[in-house]
């Protein structure tokens, strides 16, 4: 079940916004019945949705994997007129968003879809979806440093969950580090690092559950399968029952 703006946005019909006034003015009938109110939960698959008397159109579901750039907005709009990620998808017709976030200094892995309730799934830390990330940081952070990123670290708002951190490679004063966590806090990556003393330098996430950006080269995205998508959803729910135990 969805908000019934958020169905007919997701249709074409018009922007969120809109499709809200729409309802407010009366022109929106869900099984014949005309709807007033904002935040209506509806079943698009099942539910008879005209919008001043005409049918919507029948949403298909999308799921995308986008190797995102950096310079780049997670976002579908942006009011400063930077470009955002939907702006890498040519030649697409359905509306998708962003599932979580990486910032505009970050690139790698970003799903894009318009089936809000997996995207909501995905992005929980209850599921504990992997979200592996590949950092430059500045200096080389000790065992113990490398320990404390691993088992959690306190930010200003609330420990982290615990995760892995190891060291890959040594560079000139420099270190790349790759870090899992099973949140999605807003710049969660770079604040764990520059809590330790080692601030971010290049920051990609490489890998979200078993998806990585193997032949996908930066700014181009592709479909998930139906295996992959079927395999995500398995996912949850193993992970879903692993945690209630």
């Amino acid at each position: 079940m969805e908000r019934l703006q958020k169905v007919l946005a997701h249709a074409g019909i018009a922007s969120r916004r809109h499709c809200e006034e729409l309802i407010m003015q009366g022109k929106v009938q869900v099984n014949g019945q005309v709807v007033r109110e904002l935040g209506t939960k509806v079943d698009p698959t099942k539910d008879k949705i005209l919008v001043e008397g005409r049918p919507i159109r029948t949403e298909q579901h999308v799921y995308l994997m986008l190797n995102k750039p950096t310079g780049v907005i997670t976002s579908v709009s942006d009011p400063r007129g930077r470009r955002v990620v939907t702006d890498l998808l040519k030649g697409l017709k359905e509306r998708v968003y962003p599932v979580g976030r990486l910032d505009y200094n970050t690139s790698g892995l970003l799903l894009l879809t318009n089936n809000g309730e997996l995207a909501n799934k995905l992005a929980h830390p209850s599921y504990e979806i992997d979200k592996v990330y590949r950092a430059w940081v500045k200096g080389v952070p000790t065992a113990d440093k490398l320990g404390m990123l691993a088992r959690g670290i306190m930010l200003e708002d609330g420990m982290t969950s615990p995760g892995e951190a190891r060291l890959l490679k040594r560079d000139q004063g420099r270190a790349l580090l790759e870090i899992t966590i099973h949140e999605g806090r807003n710049r969660q990556v770079r604040r764990m690092c520059e809590a330790i003393g080692h601030p971010v330098l290049e920051l990609e996430r490489v890998r979200l559950g078993f998806l990585t950006l193997e032949g996908l080269a930066t700014g181009q995205f592709r479909p998930l399968t139906s295996e992959e998508v079927s395999r995500l959803k398995q996912g949850l729910v193993q992970n879903r029952k692993r945690r209630a135990r």
